[in-house]
């Protein structure tokens, strides 16, 4: 029978056919943690211990997913979002780092004003709301999405994570939310930004399984959501409200001129941990 460490090593060497050596290591961690139901140091600790007939059937299968390029996160079916695990499916896009960033700014601008009201548009897997209601003294937050798959996913977050949020299935491109005119104090958004020419760019683990319509935009059209979103966002805030977006860093300055057309004010790109334009801001008066 094979011990943890065994399994650990075993993984790790598999899953560098496809990725970086500490990539591959990190996810081999992850996996077997997951399926032990235990932390990094408790593993560690475990490593000399034989592992059961069944943690090795699983570990295994597990393997065998990864190995055909389908996302870690797909395969545990969860993933971790500002120091909570969600569930994820193909359903729903699965939380990045950098969406984090988008959320800290929120919270650092609300966190001392209670009861404030914030709507996000194309939550998925409802990471963004949850959050916001959980850091949030006394939030009322919404969460809007055009799939019916996404927001059982979101639903499902909500309930396991203890917190209220109100999910509104709607196409934003063609409805406004059903929500009091002028009543938000934030309309947040991390929308579709990836152009239909840059999928040969990406990696084959998120182009065949994570779900195209919450990726992509029209090459003619790469603003065509945040334009919508900005127009709608224009009626929801109050005075004086934000309007956040996650942005593709190639057109951090066409986002910027576009809220400034629209007649936003203290419009700001800001860059993520790696020095991308990742985060604009905006008020609406």
């Amino acid at each position: 029978m094979q011990t943890l460490e065994a399994i650990l090593e075993h993984l790790a060497h598999q899953l560098e056919t496809l990725y970086e050596a500490p990539e591959a290591r990190t996810m081999a961690e992850w996996t077997l943690q997951h399926v032990l139901g235990a932390g990094r140091f408790e593993l560690l600790r475990r490593r000399k211990e034989e592992a059961p007939e069944e943690v090795q059937k699983q570990v295994h299968g597990y393997l065998e997913r990864l190995l055909r390029h389908e996302p870690l996160q797909y395969v545990l079916g969860e993933a971790s979002f500002y120091g909570r695990e969600f569930k994820v499916t193909p359903s729903v896009l699965i939380p990045r780092p950098e969406t984090e960033e988008l959320v800290q700014r929120v919270i650092r601008t609300y966190q001392h004003k209670a009861g404030v009201k914030l709507l996000d548009i194309g939550t998925g897997s409802g990471c963004i709301p949850i959050t916001l209601a959980a850091e949030l003294q006394n939030a009322q937050v919404w969460g809007l999405d055009v799939s019916s798959e996404a927001l059982k996913v979101a639903r499902v977050n909500a309930q396991e994570l203890g917190q209220s949020v109100t999910w509104l299935q709607q196409d934003i491109l063609q409805e406004v939310p059903a929500l009091e005119l002028q009543s938000l104090d934030a309309v947040i958004s991390n929308p579709p930004y990836v152009l239909e020419e840059e999928k040969g760019q990406m990696r084959q683990n998120v182009l065949a399984f994570e779900p195209h319509m919450a990726l992509f935009v029209p090459n003619e059209d790469p603003l065509l959501f945040y334009r919508r979103i900005a127009v709608v966002a224009q009626q929801l805030l109050k005075k004086g409200g934000k309007l956040y977006f996650e942005i593709n860093e190639r057109f951090a300055e066409e986002t910027l001129e576009m809220l400034k057309e629209m007649g936003y004010q203290e419009i700001r790109v800001c860059k993520d941990l790696r020095g991308k334009d990742r985060v604009s801001e905006a008020v609406w008066e």
